[in-house]
Parts: structure tokens; sequence; C-alpha cells
């Protein structure tokens, strides 16, 4: 099935409860397979181990922030795009998100057709400047090493 939108992980980081539950219902039916962590730590280890094309994070986290968790993604073969969300997201935020290469920021709560909009861009991004071969492994098509 050439062009076919394959299931492709996205992780929630530091996601309050309620947010992760809104979150696993917008997704509900569409291509994305979520899995959640609490910290930079355990996000950056979950990284290491799975092909992921986003990531949604939280602002701050018990063990830093979104600032670390960008940082520490970098060194990382295929860097997912990582979206900042928050209650308090401004303009100063967005454009702080962006200038250090994070790829959006959503407000919480969340809102179904920003959240759509906004992972699907970050994977079509994220797509476009990988090899043919990893996308294919990011997408469950080819085995991955766990």
């Amino acid at each position: 099935m050439a062009g076919a939108i394959k299931t492709q992980t996205i992780l929630f980081v530091g996601m309050v409860p309620s947010d992760g539950v809104c979150l696993d219902k917008i997704l509900l039916g569409s291509n994305w397979q979520s899995h959640g962590v609490g910290t930079c730590q355990q996000a950056l280890d979950f990284l290491d181990r799975h092909h992921v094309s986003v990531v949604l994070s939280e602002l701050e986290l018990s063990d830093g922030s979104w600032r670390e968790l960008l940082n520490g993604m970098a060194s990382l073969s295929a860097p997912p795009n990582l979206i900042v969300s928050s209650r308090l997201a401004d303009h100063r935020l967005w454009a702080e998100v962006l200038n250090l290469g994070g790829f959006d920021v959503l407000m919480t709560p969340f809102e179904t057709e920003e959240v759509l909009r906004v992972t699907l861009a970050a994977r079509h991004n994220w797509g476009s400047r990988q090899p043919q071969g990893l996308v294919r492994a990011a997408s469950g098509g080819a085995s991955q090493s766990q």
C-alpha cells in the first residue's frame, strides 16, 4: 500500500493524568501510538530504544525542563520534533521554543483540531528529513532492536 500513513509513536513527557487522557482521546482513531513517561531522563531512555517522530512535553519536568529534553534529543541519530505544552503559553514561549529548535507550542487545555494539526505537521516535517528506511522503522514497517 504505497502512500498509506503508518502508525507512528508519539511520546508524552510529564503530562498530568488529565492531559494524558485528553490527548489519548483526541488521538484515538488517528495513526498515533502514544507512550507516556514522567521525566526528562525517562524520555531520553525511551528515545534511545525507540524511533519516535514527535515528543510532546510539559514546560517543566521534575528533573528539568523542555530545554534539557531538547538538548538531550540533539544527540539522537534522528531527533524527534519537540512540541511544548503549557497552560501559560504565550508569544514569548513560542518564540523561545522555535528559536531553540523546538517545533511548536500547544496551549492547555488541549483543543482537538489544534492538537491534530500540530502533531500531523510535526510528523510530516520529521519524515521529510529522514532517510526512507528510518521512516519505515519508526512507523513499524521495519524491525527495530529493543
